[in-house]
């Protein structure tokens, strides 16, 4: 994917009109959205039942913002396969939900996509710390997974700060923030490091989207 300026605004399909989707994504796409953020959920690894490969691949008809596609499953070794063969571009897992992280961010690679790794508010950073070298992107939750428009939890910036000490030398992953993010921290996430910006009911929940965008770049530019 191409470079783009920082922090990357990636609006979270979670909190869209899931009735009206191609026209909610055509409009973020056109008020200056850099990704899409979709959230996969199996109603097992979290209480709550999303969407899956055939929705990502019908999606990617439909646009040309690089899919970001969050597996909150059980076994996400079993959907390697299945979201690289619907167009997904970046494919992040979390560390509670394998056993073999490592194999399984290597095969992520090797399938042509980005690979992320995603650890809850209450798992240490340390459960990832040995993979950092073979992840392109790492998503702090700033909320307790599953469903959205939850309130940030404060705790992330820290979380953010620490990976964004440890980055260096051969350890260029970005750092991705989810959960309650919107103008009123965005720039606190931001001078901690965080790189790309999950957004849900701030940027669908406005009726002006391309302001909810603009609003969100200005404050994490302060």
């Amino acid at each position: 994917m191409k470079a783009k300026a920082l922090p990357l605004i990636a609006p979270s399909l979670l909190s869209a009109d899931f009735a009206q989707l191609r026209k909610e994504i055509a409009d973020v796409e056109a008020a200056g959205a850099d990704w899409l953020h979709i959230d996969v959920m199996d109603g097992h690894f979290v209480p709550n039942l999303t969407i899956g490969p055939p929705v990502v691949k019908s999606l990617r008809k439909v646009t040309r913002l690089p899919l970001d596609c969050h597996l909150m499953v059980s076994r996400p070794e079993d959907w390697v396969g299945a979201f690289r063969d619907a167009g997904a571009s970046v494919l992040t897992v979390h560390a509670e939900a394998t056993k073999h992280l490592d194999r399984l961010l290597h095969r992520i690679r090797e399938a042509g996509m980005l690979a992320g790794v995603s650890v809850n508010p209450a798992t240490p950073l340390s459960a990832i710390e040995e993979v950092l070298p073979v992840v392109d992107l790492v998503l702090v939750m700033s909320v307790n997974p599953g469903f959205g428009g939850q309130q940030f939890i404060p705790a992330a910036l820290r979380r953010i700060e620490r990976l964004a000490d440890a980055r260096g030398g051969d350890l260029r992953f970005q750092i991705q923030v989810d959960g309650g993010v919107d103008a009123s921290n965005a720039g606190a996430l931001r001078r901690a490091g965080a790189d790309v910006l999950v957004a849900g009911s701030a940027i669908f929940g406005q009726k002006n989207r391309r302001v909810a965008v603009k609003k969100l770049r200005e404050a994490a530019a302060k």
